[in-house]
């Protein structure tokens, strides 16, 4: 595994390069969510088949979630389904609910759940997970590398899913 941390502007230390293990890429999403919400990233877009393996349901990752939101941010969550995660992840269901002003939710539309990109992305550094069944992939803070990977997650959001996961169900 090729660990070369890159220094943030507020000294905090994430990943450049590549990333193997469920155990490794839970890290990279928890010190990511800690450097946005220290830094300010106004962005966030996650996207992945179900959530399964992101460690969005932790009291660190919610606290970090909380301490960044705000007036001009703006949450992206990009998923195939979101049952495993209503389930699975209760305080970010909770965290959602409050922040569902800042909060888009989406639905892909595909046959193959894998096809889609199992990535976290932020105007500031990015990690995606080429192999999401073995959780191998890499991340890094280079800008050709973030606007590669916007697109990708530009075209699904745009073309390639609908809304879905709402805060709340209204029933009659």
């Amino acid at each position: 595994m090729d660990v070369k941390p890159s220094e943030s502007s507020a000294g905090t230390q994430l990943l450049q390069g590549r990333f193997e293990g469920r155990d490794a890429f839970r890290q990279l999403v928890r010190d990511a969510l800690v450097t946005a919400a220290r830094e300010g990233w106004n962005e966030l877009v996650l996207s992945d088949a179900s959530f399964a393996d992101w460690p969005l349901g932790e009291r660190e990752v919610v606290q970090a979630l909380q301490q960044w939101s705000g007036a001009g941010r703006r949450f992206i969550l990009l998923a195939a389904g979101f049952d495993d995660l209503v389930r699975r992840q209760p305080r970010f269901v909770q965290w959602r609910r409050q922040w569902d002003h800042i909060l888009v939710c989406r639905k892909a539309s595909t046959s193959d759940p894998l096809a889609l990109p199992s990535a976290l992305w932020s105007p500031a550094w990015v990690a995606q997970r080429l192999d999401p069944m073995r959780s191998v992939g890499i991340a890094g803070a280079e800008p050709e590398r973030r606007v590669r990977l916007r697109e990708v997650l530009d075209e699904w959001l745009e073309r390639k899913s609908a809304p879905a996961f709402p805060a709340t169900v209204l029933g009659l």
